[in-house]
């Protein structure tokens, strides 16, 4: 996973960006297809890939650097011809057009990801502390927020966690955008997430509270007991899941009525969890068999309806 992580998050950047700076194509048009290729792909990968290894501001970088060569390339363009002149020139006219479609079309689908899936919507205060975060899923198509692949009922046991669909998942940011000590670490405690506080981000009762699951080793998981560590919350009309939180951190019991700003615990690494992170979603009642089950709702956190790659700050509550 982190050798395909490098190939397409900074090893195809780069290769593009090379391409463009090394070997430009030898007419205007050619010129021109080739540097929007490059950006549509470019523009593709910051909204689809998942962008806390490398850091979240690595798209932001290849933009800039993208916008250097492009700025630079224009100097030479009132010595070329308009169109190819070879069939190398076509061809590479042909490659770029492929890029523009591939990534305009990929960018496009992400971006329709920004939009309310067509259900109702539950609006919710900010759950979090103090830190910064990041949506690593998030959004109402399936480029952008994994967790909707269990909308599919042909697969039975996707029925089972139906209600998470719309989920959101938060990554933690610490200095300089890392979210953890180390490329891969195998210690929970060194990601900028773990331990972050987590508060009742609605009035409502408990519904259920379990905290004794362990906390894993990065990458293990529990893929039985999914929600492993859990608040579910029952507010108006709507349960609110927070899940994988920290063992012996969860401060509430089933039952116990919350307000805003009540301590739930704190984000962990337990249940299907294969590094930390909090996953949040909205849906309605489940069954003590089937907690998860329940329709799924889409989710507003402060008035925001959060996509993979949208940043959140937390609060003093």
């Amino acid at each position: 996973m982190t050798a395909l992580i490098l190939l397409v998050q900074v090893g195809l950047p780069l290769l593009l960006l090379s391409w463009l700076a090394f070997w430009p194509a030898g007419s205007v048009l050619g010129w021109l297809a080739q540097a929007a290729g490059v950006a549509a792909i470019l523009f593709a990968l910051a909204r689809i890939a998942q962008w806390a290894v490398p850091v979240w501001w690595s798209p932001w970088a290849y933009g800039a650097l993208w916008l250097v060569l492009v700025i630079l390339g224009l100097d030479a363009l009132s010595a070329r011809p308009m169109l190819p002149t070879g069939i190398g020139g076509w061809v590479m006219l042909a490659l770029s057009l492929g890029l523009l479609g591939v990534g305009g079309w990929s960018g496009w689908q992400a971006m329709a990801g920004r939009a309310l899936p067509p259900v109702a919507v539950v609006d919710i205060a900010n759950p979090f502390g103090p830190g910064n975060f990041l949506v690593g899923h998030g959004g109402s198509n399936p480029l952008v927020n994994g967790h909707m692949r269990t909308l599919d009922e042909t697969i039975a046991r996707f029925r089972q966690w139906r209600g998470q669909s719309f989920a959101v998942d938060f990554f933690g940011l610490g200095p300089f955008g890392l979210r953890a000590r180390g490329w891969r670490s195998a210690d929970p405690a060194t990601y900028a997430i773990f331990g972050a506080r987590l508060y009742a981000p609605c009035d409502g009762t408990v519904v259920a509270a379990e905290g004794d699951w362990p906390d894993f080793e990065v990458p293990q998981e529990d893929p039985v007991n999914r929600l492993g560590n859990h608040v579910i919350l029952h507010c108006g009309e709507a349960w609110i899941v927070l899940a994988h939180m920290r063992q012996g951190s969860v401060t509430v019991v089933p039952g116990e009525a919350v307000v805003p700003g009540t301590l739930l615990g704190e984000v962990g690494n337990s249940g299907a969890s294969t590094e930390p992170h909090l996953h949040i979603h909205a849906q309605r009642p489940g069954t003590a068999e089937a907690p998860i089950a329940g329709e799924p709702l889409a989710l507003r956190i402060d008035g925001r309806f959060l996509v993979r790659g949208d940043r959140l700050r937390g609060r003093d509550w």
